[in-house]
C-alpha cells in the first residue's frame, strides 16, 4: 500500500522547516522538466539535449551513504550546476531563488531566517510567500 504524507494544519513560523517536495510537484505539474532541465549549465544542457526526459540515476547521500535513485537532471542541478557561480543572482526572483538554494544544499530543509540569510531578503516576506502556498513545490517539511 503506497505511503500517505501527511502535512500539518498548523500555520507555519519563522522556525518551521521548507523543502521542496519533489514527489508532489512531478505529480502536480506537468511542466517540471522543462523547468529543472532550463536551470541546467550548458554543459549538462548539451548533454541532457539528447536524453530521454525522467531517466533516473544512482545518487548517494554522502551523511547517510544511502543510495537513492533520482531523476538525472534533478541529480546534476544538486551535484553540479547549482554550485556553480551565477546560479542564482540578485535579479532572479525570490520564488525561483529558494527553490535553487534549495538544489544548491542538495534540497536539505531550511527555516525562512535561514533563507533569509542567503538571500538577503526578510524572514517574514519568504514565510508569507511560501507558508501560505505552493509555489514551485516548496512547502513545510513533515518531521523537520
Amino acid at each position: 500500500m503506497p505511503e500517505i504524507k501527511r502535512f500539518s494544519l498548523a500555520k507555519p513560523t519563522l522556525q518551521t522547516k521548507f523543502h521542496i517536495d519533489f514527489d508532489w510537484w512531478r505529480q502536480n505539474d506537468r511542466d517540471w522538466h522543462v523547468y529543472l532541465s532550463g536551470m541546467l549549465c550548458p554543459e549538462h544542457q548539451e548533454t541532457f539535449n539528447s536524453a530521454m526526459p525522467g531517466q533516473m540515476v544512482d545518487w548517494v547521500d554522502a551523511q547517510t551513504a544511502e543510495v537513492q535513485r533520482v531523476d538525472g537532471i534533478q541529480h546534476a542541478l544538486i551535484t553540479h550546476c547549482a554550485k556553480r557561480n551565477g546560479f542564482i543572482t540578485q535579479h532572479t526572483s525570490m520564488v525561483d531563488a529558494v527553490f535553487r538554494i534549495f538544489l544548491a544544499n542538495g534540497n536539505l530543509p531550511l527555516t525562512p531566517i535561514e533563507l533569509s540569510t542567503h538571500l538577503n531578503r526578510p524572514a517574514e516576506t519568504i514565510l508569507r510567500t511560501f507558508g501560505g502556498g505552493l509555489y514551485r513545490g516548496v512547502r513545510p517539511c513533515p518531521g523537520c
